[in-house]
């Protein structure tokens, strides 16, 4: 018998989820509206914070497809009671690449000094780097070569998105399916894909915002900042859930739990890859390395890598050893928006010193997140009413509809 039959909860989404689109919609309109009329006036300051904001939402985005692969490599109720929530987060990557349109036709000869003429560069290091460089950088860093990975980043992106969604719904009419072999068949080299493509996105995108820096280990810094992003956005949804049905029903502390373990398994990944940059650098001490540290120990921003520290890595470190919070949604979800709002801390320090050598916040900094982030919350919430919130034809469904035949 499947786990459809055996239980009378309705799997929909409940109406909160399309109130929240609604106001979402609402809030990103006008926030765009606002950033556009003020981009005019400053389109440098507009860009710059369209930067930041577009690697946070993607890092969402992403993460909570990396997840979802991992989910089905390994299985486990913990996935299963969050499928759909990574699910919906994992295709809004056409959104996200149709954000990326503006950085592409408009932001590169604002953002990325490889584009610019070069007495405009204002970066003393980065100018006298592209002058004795120019030549042998511009046989990868040039606009179409930067327009045609892109193009392959996101169409990567969207067909694993297609094929993980497709066999997904499938699950949710009979009979009962079992796509776990057609999951692990993507999974696996989905990964690694994924693993080469956001490395490669972080080089195009963000690291050669300064081409005389480079640095080896830097896209695995944007791959654990995306999953402990991803993982808290989706803790802070099942937290909004869990005041309806059915999650109500579904959601267990043994799967909270989970959840708790692999916010620190995924904030010691970070401080381990962050700390392994640092080690390196500050080992081999080379002059061509260390200008990126020190434009970010300097002008007050010293302090912003201070509070990461302590905010991002020690103290969620530390509370996150605590089994009754990890088994507590209510305090666990605290936690998982205050990690939120750090990583997107985390990507201001390390994009908006290749622009500025003292720390300052402008408007676009506090203004695109709300006009990106609530027209992609919008899109998040259609995507998560359109399914049910669990695959009840899933053959491993029953690890949560049915705990007791476990």
């Amino acid at each position: 018998m499947s786990a459809a039959r055996t239980t009378n909860l309705d799997l929909s989404a409940p109406p909160v989820i399309q109130l929240i689109g609604r106001r979402s919609l609402y809030i990103g309109v006008v926030a765009s509206v606002i950033a556009i009329a003020l981009g005019f006036t400053n389109p440098q300051v507009f860009f710059r914070g369209y930067l930041v904001s577009y690697m946070d939402w993607l890092g969402i985005c992403l993460g909570s497809m990396v997840i979802l692969m991992v989910r089905h490599l390994t299985g486990g109720g913990w996935g299963m009671v969050i499928r759909r929530i990574l699910g919906a987060a994992m295709r809004t990557v056409p959104l996200m690449a149709a954000f990326f349109i503006p950085i592409a036709v408009l932001g590169v000869p604002r953002l990325y000094p490889w584009a610019m003429p070069l007495e405009s560069v204002q970066n003393p290091t980065v100018r006298e780097h592209l002058e004795h460089n120019r030549f042998v950088m511009s046989g990868y860093l040039h606009w179409s070569g930067f327009i045609w990975r892109a193009i392959i980043y996101f169409a990567i992106w969207n067909l694993l998105s297609y094929l993980l969604t497709r066999w997904s719904k499938e699950q949710d009419t009979p009979p009962v399916r079992d796509n776990s072999l057609r999951f692990k068949a993507v999974s696996g080299p989905g990964i690694i894909l994924y693993a080469f493509t956001i490395s490669f996105a972080a080089i195009d995108w963000i690291m050669s915002l300064d081409p005389s820096w480079i640095s080896t280990i830097y896209g695995l810094l944007f791959l654990a900042g995306e999953l402990i992003s991803a993982l808290c956005f989706a803790v802070v949804i099942e937290r909004i859930l869990f005041r309806y049905k059915p999650m109500s029903e579904l959601l267990r502390p043994d799967f909270v739990h989970d959840h708790g373990k692999f916010m620190l398994t995924f904030v010691m990944v970070w401080a381990y890859f962050s700390f392994s940059q640092w080690l390196i650098i500050w080992s081999g001490n080379l002059p061509e390395e260390i200008t990126w540290y020190i434009r970010r120990l300097h002008g007050g921003w010293g302090g912003v890598g201070l509070f990461l520290v302590v905010f991002q890595f020690f103290v969620p470190f530390f509370l996150l050893l605590s089994r009754p919070l990890k088994r507590d949604i209510t305090r666990l979800v605290w936690l998982a928006v205050w990690l939120i709002c750090v990583r997107y801390i985390d990507l201001f320090w390390l994009i908006e010193p290749n622009f500025s050598t003292s720390f300052h916040v402008t408007w676009a900094d506090l203004l695109i997140p709300f006009a990106m982030g609530g027209l992609w919350l919008a899109y998040f919430c259609r995507n998560l009413s359109s399914m049910p919130l669990l695959p009840a034809y899933d053959v491993f469904a029953k690890q949560v509809l049915e705990p007791k035949h476990e």
